[in-house]
């Protein structure tokens, strides 16, 4: 089974989405847990799609400097990227997706985005929109609107690519038509269609715009 959807642009998000950062992501959080004395899975349960500074601020003992904890967490995600790679045929797609037609959209900052997506092997868009760049993190539609906007186009014309529930809702938030990556199964993520990696991706530049083919997943609703 596939999906065939036609867009103007497609927005990703990344971590989940197009790299699997898993084992980095959760080496961090332990950390940040060991050194307050926290429950590593609490912290791990929640903090998916969301900015650092709001999973710091979430669970940080009173008192905490949560700009200066911010600053230390993120700078232990930045050294460290080992065991990041790309989903699979991400790396095919990206590269045959027109520039100025793709856009990432991210709650990690600029800098790690820069070094996870180089770890991963992937390329950075013209566009890339992350929690350096936002007032308010997913679920604010905000980012999903800023890259519609930098890449010329209404948001209601683009393809969300998203795995979590926080991402899933901006998207919808920002008008986009989205797609859940992996097996996340909140509310969000009910009645959408659903792939698992992009392996038989296709995209062809249409006088409609992008027109895209995805493999849909077993369980995948269209």
């Amino acid at each position: 089974m596939g999906i065939v959807v036609t867009a103007q642009a497609l927005l990703f998000d990344m971590d989940g989405t197009l790299i699997d950062s898993t084992e980095a992501v959760e080496r961090t959080w332990r950390r940040f847990a060991a050194r307050h004395g926290l429950d590593a899975a609490e912290i791990l349960a929640g903090a998916h799609g969301q900015r650092t500074v709001e999973t710091v601020a979430e669970h940080a003992p009173p008192g905490t400097d949560v700009a200066a904890e911010t600053a230390w967490l993120v700078a232990q995600d930045v050294a460290d990227t080992r065991g990041t790679v790309a989903l699979p045929g991400a790396a095919d797609l990206l590269a045959a997706l027109p520039r100025g037609r793709w856009a990432l959209v991210t709650s990690a900052g600029r800098e790690l985005a820069e070094r996870r997506m180089a770890a991963a092997g992937l390329p950075l868009p013209e566009v890339l929109v992350s929690a350096d760049d936002v007032r308010r993190g997913k679920p604010d539609p905000e980012g999903y609107r800023t890259a519609a906007t930098l890449l010329g186009t209404d948001p209601r014309a683009t393809v969300v690519f998203e795995d979590a529930e926080a991402g899933l809702l901006a998207g919808r938030a920002a008008g986009g038509y989205t797609v859940v990556v992996g097996p996340h199964e909140g509310a969000a993520a009910e009645g959408r269609p659903r792939i698992t990696d992009y392996l038989g991706a296709h995209c062809a530049d249409t006088d409609d715009g992008l027109r895209l083919t995805l493999r849909a997943s077993a369980t995948a609703t269209v």
